[in-house]
């Protein structure tokens, strides 16, 4: 089939590359968000998916706005069979959306009609779930809302973080597609609608929620934790006013009335902070204006000491 290929950040990567490796297509043309000013020092970087469609020598393109009429024009003079969208950022219309043979196949990282919408995610490890996955649907004009063509589930260990999750829906994501898009070019898809009644949203993240509310139980901490590593980390103050990211985290099974936020213990390796119910251990951290490192490395620099309050008050 002749695709035109919708994506922006490493997840579309592995679906992108999929596409070109199996050589069962033909990939007339990349659509990707403009290039960003990113970083301490605002260079402008490219896309994830426009290094690797460059390499690969496909035609991109970056319009600020896909739904333009004049932006449709040049979809159009390419002639897609189908359209393979993958965390591209942008809404189609409904020209776009109509205009390929076969219609537009999204690539989104949950199991629908849970977590809709941009960083799902991020939302299935802050949630505490059990298990994620990929979810290629037929898309309509609303939000992460068409039929479902196929899925693949993965489950979330205790300790998973939103990269690692990142990585293994990458690659099963990738690899279904293939089989979905061998479905639709025999014939075989069969689109399921989604339950409705059932759907949640995972909207935009925001700065307010990198902020560790000591006062929630230890699981949600955690799990907070680990949802925001690689990005953006959460974060907590010193009882010095300083700010201190806190990359890694482990639950246990003390207790403590001490008021959370308060460091309980420290051990040779890691130290301890109570919570609103429970305990939870740090295992890595990132002082303000250093690199991160190890719990052990900051313990032993006086980070930290017993009776020490982290954060400020939620109330």
């Amino acid at each position: 089939m002749r695709v035109v290929f919708m994506g922006t950040p490493t997840f579309a990567v592995g679906s992108l590359k999929a596409l070109t490796e199996s050589g069962k297509h033909e990939i007339v043309g990349v659509v990707t968000q403009p290039d960003r000013p990113k970083g301490r020092g605002n260079k402008i970087l490219m896309t994830p998916v426009k290094e690797y469609a460059l390499e690969q020598g496909f035609p991109v393109y970056q319009p600020e706005k896909v739904k333009t009429p004049e932006f449709v024009q040049v979809l159009r003079d390419m002639n897609p069979e189908i359209i393979v969208v993958a965390a591209f950022g942008q809404f189609l219309s409904k020209d776009i959306l109509d205009m390929p043979k076969y219609g537009c196949i999204n690539v989104h990282a949950s199991i629908l009609p849970k977590y809709r919408g941009a960083a799902p995610i991020q939302y299935a490890i802050i949630k505490g779930e059990k298990e994620s996955g990929v979810t290629i649907m037929q898309m309509d004009i609303g939000m992460d809302t068409g039929d479902m063509i196929d899925k693949v589930v993965v489950p979330i260990s205790e300790n998973m973080t939103m990269g690692e999750l990142h990585d293994e829906l990458m690659v099963k994501g990738a690899d279904l597609l293939i089989t979905v898009m061998d479905q639709i070019a025999e014939g075989t898809a069969k689109p399921i609608p989604q339950n409705n009644d059932e759907a949640t949203y995972a909207t935009l993240l925001n700065r307010s929620m990198e902020c560790i509310d000591w006062t929630k139980s230890a699981k949600e901490v955690h799990d907070l934790i680990r949802g925001f590593n690689p990005e953006p980390s959460t974060f907590t103050n010193l009882p010095n006013g300083k700010k201190l990211k806190i990359w890694g985290s482990l639950l246990t099974d003390k207790t403590s009335q001490a008021k959370p936020g308060t460091v309980i213990e420290i051990s040779k390796r890691t130290f301890f902070v109570a919570c609103g119910t429970g305990v939870i251990e740090i295992t890595e951290v990132q002082p303000e204006s250093k690199k991160r490192m190890p719990a052990q490395v900051f313990i032993n620099g006086r980070g930290v000491q017993v009776d020490d309050v982290l954060g400020q008050s939620m109330e």
